[in-house]
């Protein structure tokens, strides 16, 4: 089966009732558990995007303390992990402040982190993408923003 288009699919929503429209969201929402997650951001924290970063700051401390630091492989596992989850919070905010605050917390947690990441060459180049990618999204936003976190990024490197 192929997947039909945004607008197509959009034309037809328009055409259905709010219950049709309803039902087919809590349907949608039974299948995967991202799709609850990204309808549970918009429902209840979209509208308190401070509260939403703290949370996800506390997660991403949480999970940093409970890396296993006795071996690099399973260190660069579970920092992999962290890092998909803050990218699916990135995803689901959808802006670049969220982007360049979560990215740049994530760099600052493993520096501060009792891994040795410069021991490996696979935690270096995913500590040095994640600081290319917070400056890309620094780039996006207003000059005020981006001399605050422009300063950030110096003081982790």
């Amino acid at each position: 089966m192929k997947a039909a288009s945004v607008s197509d699919i959009k034309k037809e929503l328009k055409e259905r009732s709010s219950a049709e429209v309803l039902e087919l969201c809590l349907r949608l929402v039974r299948y995967k558990k991202e799709n609850k997650e990204l309808l549970t951001f918009l429902l209840f924290e979209a509208s308190d995007i401070d509260g939403f970063l703290q949370s996800v700051k506390e997660e991403i401390k949480e999970s940093m303390r409970e890396v296993n630091t006795s071996n690099l492989y399973f260190a660069k596992k579970s920092l992999r992990k962290i890092l998909r989850s803050t990218n699916k919070y990135i995803k689901y905010a959808s802006s670049k402040t969220v982007e360049a605050e979560l990215l740049i917390f994530y760099c600052q947690q493993l520096k501060q982190s009792s891994i040795p990441y410069k021991k490996s060459t696979a935690l270096v180049k995913l500590f040095e993408g994640q600081l290319k990618k917070a400056q890309l999204a620094v780039t996006a936003l207003h000059e005020d923003l981006q001399y605050e976190y422009q300063k950030e990024i110096e003081a982790i490197k």
